[in-house]
């Protein structure tokens, strides 16, 4: 029998790297909020996903206006975000039992391809975790604590990208651990608690959205897809 789809998205922030007067997920991308076109890939899946978005407390009424003049009352559960990232996602795995397979996204993530969600759960199924990274294409260099700098070999690094998928066993008990500064994304955590994890390719469009400059590039993107 197949496992059981959840997707936490994650947009319990509320950054101010973006310089607007309200969190970037509620940002109106030609004439849709961010968040609302991450979900609406969600939704579009070929088979069911059980959706929870984590949300600032103080938006959590103006996403619920935002569901309902979009037709999408009722498809996802909504939870309190965290005061950061971490607890955000620990917040939204108290609702995800055991044997399921589970995807974690950011809210901010809107150009995500249904096939590439759909092959990061096949994947996760197979390897019990799967997650999308991209080959850097600029030069690189490290910067030192003397405040030079020197090369690095590109090919020794990858930029990681979400919707990262597990099993729910090993998120879960990942998430049971203590917060730590070096928790970046559910890959670290996971890690963090002995277990591999299984990288696949991702995506160069699957960009997140976080300065003024990605809506530039955010809104080429969708004058060609």
């Amino acid at each position: 029998m197949d496992k059981r789809h959840f997707a936490v998205i994650v947009a319990g922030g509320v950054g101010t790297r973006m310089g607007t007067d309200i969190p970037k997920q509620f940002i109106n991308l030609e004439g849709k909020p961010l968040l609302l076109r991450t979900l609406e890939v969600f939704l579009n899946l070929a088979f069911p996903v059980e959706i929870i978005i984590a949300l600032p407390v103080a938006y959590m009424v103006r996403w619920k206006e935002t569901c309902t003049a979009a037709g999408l009352e009722g498809t996802h559960q909504i939870v309190a975000g965290g005061i950061t990232r971490f607890h955000s996602v620990k917040n939204a795995l108290s609702f995800v039992p055991k044997g399921v397979l589970v995807a974690v996204h950011d809210g901010v993530r809107p150009f995500v391809h249904s096939e590439l969600i759909e092959s990061l759960y096949s994947k996760a199924s197979e390897c019990g975790s799967a997650i999308p990274v991209v080959k850097p294409v600029d030069s690189m260099r490290v910067l030192m604590s003397d405040g030079k700098s020197q090369p690095a070999n590109r090919e020794e690094f990858v930029f990681v990208q979400t919707p990262q998928v597990f099993d729910s066993e090993i998120l879960l008990k990942a998430y049971e651990q203590p917060y730590s500064q070096a928790f970046t994304d559910d890959a670290s955590v996971v890690e963090s608690a002995g277990c591999q994890i299984s990288l696949v390719e991702g995506d160069p469009i699957n960009i997140k959205i976080t300065r003024q400059e990605d809506l530039l590039i955010a809104k080429a993107i969708l004058s060609v897809f």
